[in-house]
């Protein structure tokens, strides 16, 4: 949810209700002034309309003060996220992702294998879906963490890059088994120019949403 954008949206519907719903009220009280001066004393007018005209003017009144206080809930709420941003800088994240960049020749992973595991398979893939490693993995149960050179099936090194990994777990009947992947990376920047803040890790950036965890 893009707390910023609702914030900015509500304060401004807020102040636009307000003054709409200002203009108007003045504008009935001289109507109603008006009526009350000029009525008939045989036949006056019900004041049970002009009641239920002003409840009316109330309940609005007290839905704009809400949305007034939401907003202002909703600009709290963002600065507290900004504050709990800047403390990740310096720390090794896990994302909820299986992309992690490879920075300076080497690129990290974290999975988690199931109990039963006979064979497990790492895939490495570019951002245009192309194998370029293939590596036995690890089969005992539990996480595992992988560090790769970024060296291809033809031992050449590529370039810095995002890359994804994936994990094949079978049983010893050939069933694939359920493998969890998480990118690993260094938290290097706080990106706090757009509606909400972003973070750095290796050569991607990276949602708060998107953060599981962190490394010792």
């Amino acid at each position: 949810m893009d707390v910023s954008a609702v914030t900015g949206s509500s304060t401004a519907q807020s102040a636009q209700a307000r003054q709409t719903l200002s203009g108007n009220f003045d504008t009935f009280l001289k109507l109603l002034t008006t009526q009350l001066q000029n009525q008939d004393p045989l036949e006056p007018l019900d004041a049970t309309k002009f009641t239920e005209q002003l409840v009316s003017y109330s309940q609005v009144e007290q839905q704009i003060n809400t949305n007034t206080n939401l907003a202002a809930l909703l600009a709290v709420a963002t600065t507290s996220l900004g504050a709990n941003a800047v403390s990740y800088l310096g720390k090794t994240a896990l994302t909820s992702d299986p992309i992690s960049s490879l920075v300076g020749g080497a690129a990290e992973w974290r999975y988690k294998v199931p109990e039963g595991a006979a064979n497990v398979q790492l895939s490495i893939t570019d951002q245009n879906g192309a194998v370029v490693r293939t590596i036995a993995g690890e089969t005992a149960a539990g996480d595992h963490d992988f560090t790769w050179d970024g060296l291809n099936a033809a031992r050449t090194q590529l370039p810095d890059d995002v890359y994804r990994l994936s994990v094949v777990a079978k049983d010893g009947a050939g069933d694939d088994l359920t493998t969890l992947v998480n990118g690993v990376g260094l938290v290097k920047e706080i990106d706090m120019s757009g509606t909400e803040p972003y973070l750095t890790i290796g050569g991607r950036q990276v949602s708060l949403t998107n953060i599981v965890g962190f490394k010792n």
